[in-house]
């Protein structure tokens, strides 16, 4: 396999949680233009009730233009805060539930052809009843569903949302569920 090397990297667009850049790169000889994006980062969070059920969230996502059922989740506040903190706030704010500890689960890059995106992704047992704290613009149902439903709707192709789709596989076999 031949090096690959990036030649140069110009920002084309800064968004509000993104930046996306021009890449100049030699491969095999090649020179070729990439898109790259880049996050700072996000942390989500498998919730488990005491009578083992996943407390899910509903909510619209408008790149999919429908709402999505997927375990709560969100970006880092800036680009050096902890993704365990942040997990514990998404938690709260986004189900009305707290825990006193988090325990690692998984890291997912979400597209790696064209994004750095890293989710780090925690178990919250012993949850506690909080408030939910919604931003401005989000509307969010908490839902409690059975493992195997949720493996029926990953099964069936109806959920198809990466980060929440690892995290249930990985809990199940976890958990020994099937």
């Amino acid at each position: 396999m031949e090096a690959t090397i990036r030649l140069k990297r110009d920002l084309a667009y800064t968004g509000t949680i993104l930046k996306i850049y021009r890449d100049t790169v030699v491969a095999n000889g090649i020179e070729e233009v990439y898109d790259y994006i880049h996050h700072d980062g996000a942390a989500a969070v498998l919730p488990v009730t005491k009578d083992g059920k996943i407390l899910m969230v509903r909510q619209y996502r408008n790149a999919l233009n429908r709402f999505t059922l997927e375990i709560p989740a969100g970006k880092v506040d800036a680009p050096d805060e902890p993704r365990i903190e942040c997990a514990y706030r998404e938690l709260e704010e986004e189900t009305g539930f707290r825990t006193e500890k988090l325990e690692y689960l998984m890291t997912i890059n979400t597209t790696v052809a064209f994004c750095d995106e890293a989710i780090d992704v925690f178990l919250a047992k012993d949850l506690i009843p909080s408030k939910q704290n919604l931003d401005a613009d989000e509307s969010i149902d908490v839902e409690e569903w059975e493992v195997k439903d949720l493996l029926e709707l990953i099964y069936t192709g109806k959920m198809t949302d990466g980060k929440t789709v690892a995290a249930i596989m990985a809990f199940a076999q976890k958990e020994g569920i099937r």
